[in-house]
C-alpha cells in the first residue's frame, strides 16, 4: 500500500518503502504535469464542475494548462486515480487544480479561495496573474 500525503509546503509526499515503481512512476508524471505551468487543471470534458473552474480562471485572465484525463486513453485513469489518493475523502476526483507546482485542491477548494478573496493573491504569487 503506498501512503501519500500533502506537505505543508503544498508538494507532495510520497513514501517511497510502500510504493510500487508503476505507481511512483504515476505520481512522478502528476508532478511534473503540475509543476509545467503556475497554473494546471486536472480534468474531465464532460464534467460540469471543471467546466465552472477553468470559467472562473480564464476569467479572472489566467490562461491554466488544462488536462482532459479522459481524453487521454489508460493514462488518464491513473492519473485520476493518483489525484484522487490527494483530495480529502468524498472529494469527486476531478476538477483537481495545482497553483505554483503545489495542490489547490477541487472545485470547494477553489471556490473558497476565490470567495475569501485568497485566490487572487494565490495566482499573483504564483506568477499567473501580473495586475
Amino acid at each position: 500500500m503506498m501512503r501519500m500525503e500533502v506537505a505543508e509546503s503544498g508538494g507532495v509526499e510520497v513514501s517511497a518503502a510502500e510504493a510500487e515503481p508503476a505507481a511512483m512512476a504515476v505520481y512522478e508524471r502528476v508532478a511534473r504535469m503540475a509543476s509545467g505551468n503556475a497554473v494546471v487543471v486536472f480534468s474531465a470534458s464532460g464534467c460540469c464542475m471543471c467546466h465552472v473552474v477553468k470559467r472562473l480562471l480564464l476569467g479572472l485572465g489566467v490562461g491554466p494548462t488544462v488536462y482532459e484525463l479522459d481524453q487521454l486513453g489508460g493514462g488518464g485513469r491513473e492519473i485520476q486515480a493518483a489525484l484522487a489518493q490527494l483530495l480529502p475523502p468524498g472529494q469527486p476526483p476531478v476538477p483537481v487544480v495545482f497553483v505554483g507546482g503545489r495542490l489547490l485542491g477541487g472545485v470547494e477548494k477553489v471556490m473558497a479561495c476565490h470567495i475569501n478573496g485568497t485566490l487572487v493573491p494565490l495566482l499573483k504569487q504564483a506568477g499567473a496573474l501580473w495586475l
